[in-house]
């Protein structure tokens, strides 16, 4: 299991040109950013990829309703072209909440809309012409779209249903995952989106996992500070109901935490549920911050 680091690209440009490079000179080489209400993340992460010329970068993830397929594609090879590793594309639907809520935009029949966009999306970014007329989204191309010679960025979907995943192991390569507990992703999510690839002749897909991560001697103060930073997860349907079949009704209680070989423990534990990436959200107190980025770094050096 690969281990990265999630790059928070709020704030001045400056100051996450700073964490990056802190990042890479403790030893990162993979960075996953969001795309939430702050910076264009893919703007950001093509400038900051530039700069350090040799770190792969994804995001984790970018919502598609905003976004034309035409458009996504051409940024999407316009900053693989820009830096010096890869880039992984991960998209995902947000939340109805927000779609429909702020954007004005309708959430009705995710999963065709999903379809129809991959449909469009991924030959895309593969440089080739489209034209594809679906019930929710129409493209045509007329020649490829960004850079003429670049690698095809990896494609991965934010998918925690049934549906969505056999769509993503069908169409993609892999998923993105968020607030998804061990137990859930070694039953559920990895069987799905494996025997869906499987059956499509894809290679093995990807499953890229964040989770928040803390080393810590205070395990209660850790999970407040856990419950309370991501406190809106667990009240969106979609998280609700990997925590649901996790058993799950906190934050806390799908993140990794307790002392250092506890959390050792709890990434061999992720890695052998079928994560083949691991994006840490280090959390807690600054020292708390500091023993979980060692243990990180032990961890990727060890190569468990």
């Amino acid at each position: 299991m690969r281990l990265a680091i999630g790059l928070d690209t709020d704030g001045p440009l400056d100051e996450t040109l700073t964490r990056a490079r802190r990042w890479r000179e403790m030893g990162f080489t993979s960075m996953w950013s969001s795309q939430i209400f702050g910076p264009d993340t893919l703007t950001v992460l093509a400038i900051v990829g530039r700069e350090l010329g040799d770190v792969d970068f994804g995001t984790s993830v970018v919502p598609v309703q905003p976004r034309h397929p035409s458009m996504l594609a051409a940024q999407a090879r316009t900053v693989q072209e820009a830096i010096g590793g890869e880039l992984s594309l991960g998209i995902g639907l947000s939340h109805q909440v927000i779609v429909e809520g702020l954007w004005g935009i309708s959430f009705d029949r995710p999963l065709v809309y999903m379809s129809e966009y991959l449909d469009a999306l991924a030959p895309m970014l593969r440089g080739e012409n489209v034209a594809t007329s679906g019930e929710r989204v129409r493209a045509v191309t007329m020649s490829p779209l960004g850079p003429k010679e670049v690698r095809v960025p990896s494609l991965l979907v934010a998918a925690l249903g049934p549906k969505m995943l056999e769509l993503a192991g069908r169409m993609t390569d892999g998923t993105v995952l968020w607030m998804t507990g061990v137990k859930t992703i070694k039953s559920h999510i990895t069987p799905t989106i494996r025997a869906a690839a499987s059956a499509a002749g894809r290679p093995e897909p990807r499953v890229v996992c964040a989770l928040p991560i803390t080393v810590t001697s205070d395990l209660a103060g850790a999970r407040a500070r856990v419950n309370e930073a991501y406190a809106v997860y667990p009240t969106l349907p979609s998280y609700a109901a990997m925590m649901e079949r996790e058993g799950a009704s906190e934050a806390a209680d799908v993140g990794l935490m307790g002392s250092h070989e506890q959390v050792l423990e709890q990434l061999d534990a992720l890695a052998q549920a079928g994560v083949t990436e691991f994006s840490a959200a280090p959390t807690g107190t600054p020292e708390e911050r500091e023993a979980t980025l060692a243990t990180l770094l032990e961890y990727q050096r060890l190569a468990r």
